[in-house]
């Protein structure tokens, strides 16, 4: 499975400068507003140095990682869920993505112009999110009847209706879905509706270089925020990096006080949002790292590759990452007692490199 980001902001927030960086992509990034028109879409490999060791160690041919898909959606403004700056069409792009990364403009700079004039990045979050409640209470709107309808001949509906009354009284107050952790996650579960304000929601801020290493304006713009969901990256450096080699890269973010590069840092938070995990599968011809759902079972996770390997299980040759570079190679790992052999029920780790057994 490909993880879907949406990007979204305001116009001039440095989307796009940030897209392309994260893509290693070239669209027009402009000082004015909609310079993207239609959605933009890279595939991005995710950086795991664990493949290249496992590649050493089996001499594999080719090196396959998973993969993010990233959408850089033309710039919301306010109105758009009433079609002002074409926000209809644009909020539609966002439906299709599991999560949604907001682009805040955390940067002073006189030269880009805010398309409001003034720089406010709590206002900017409101102008946002208010564009995708109205988005979902027009989805409700429209659902809601039928379902008071179907629910009167048809007792089985009304946990349902509840459950949508609930969420509609939330986007009446002005709140999105994302700020009621427990309705959001009932509400997932109503694929149809593809409401924007269920979808999990990482923060970017898009700061100056000074700001990269200011704890104190990091935890003032975190403040605007869900918990734990603000990212701080600079849209300028990011592009930079690009141009550089591994090691150009970590010595360039090590001058500005940074461990990791932004797609390092959305990706790790992807993940974490969204409540996935790798695991590996390594042999002579590739090595491979599948994503799959934190809490995947051994055949739920086999069935990633394909739906006849989880139909067709039997078990699973397991061992850890770790163990496995210490040993050398499969074999002394496996002399060692450190290669297992899991049913149906395992549950599967982030460090597993597993070869499956099949019947089809």
């Amino acid at each position: 499975m490909s993880v879907s980001i949406g990007i979204v902001g305001l116009p001039n927030v440095g989307k796009s400068t940030l897209f392309n960086a994260l893509t290693n992509n070239n669209i027009l990034a402009a000082n004015y507003p909609f310079a993207t028109i239609e959605p933009n879409t890279g595939i991005v490999p995710i950086p795991d140095p664990r493949l290249d060791a496992l590649a050493k160690l089996y001499n594999s041919k080719k090196i396959i990682p998973a993969t993010v898909k990233f959408t850089d959606i033309a710039g919301l403004v306010a109105g758009a869920s009433k079609g002002e700056g074409l926000g209809n069409q644009f909020l539609s792009h966002i439906r299709e993505c599991a999560a949604i990364v907001q682009v805040v403009r955390g940067f002073t700079d006189p030269n880009v112009v805010h398309v409001d004039n003034t720089h406010n990045p709590a206002n900017d979050i409101d102008v946002i999110n208010t564009e995708l409640v109205l988005a979902d209470l027009q989805t409700l709107d429209k659902v809601l009847p039928r379902l008071q309808k179907e629910a009167r001949t048809n007792p089985k509906l009304k946990p349902q209706l509840d459950i949508l009354k609930e969420v509609q009284a939330i986007l009446d107050a002005g709140k999105p879905l994302y700020s009621d952790e427990g309705l959001r996650l009932e509400v997932i579960g109503y694929r149809e509706l593809q409401l924007l304000t269920a979808k999990p929601i990482i923060y970017l801020f898009n700061v100056d270089e000074d700001s990269l290493s200011n704890a104190a304006v990091q935890t003032k713009l975190a403040q605007m925020v869900l918990p734990n969901a603000a990212l701080f990256v600079n849209a300028k450096l990011e592009d930079e990096l690009r141009s550089l080699d591994e090691a150009e890269r970590t010595e360039m973010l090590a001058e500005y006080g940074v461990q990791e590069s932004g797609l390092v840092q959305l990706i790790h938070a992807a993940y974490e949002t969204l409540g996935l995990q790798s695991y590996l599968t390594a042999g002579e011809k590739e090595v491979r790292a599948w994503t799959i759902k934190k809490g995947a079972t051994a055949p739920q996770a086999a069935g990633v590759i394909h739906g006849d390997f989880e139909r067709g299980f039997i078990a699973a040759d397991v061992v850890d990452y770790q163990d496995l570079i210490a040993a050398g190679s499969l074999a002394a790992a496996r002399a060692v007692g450190k290669v297992r052999t899991e049913g149906k029920t395992y549950v599967m780790q982030p460090g597993d490199v597993v070869e499956f057994k099949f019947n089809v």
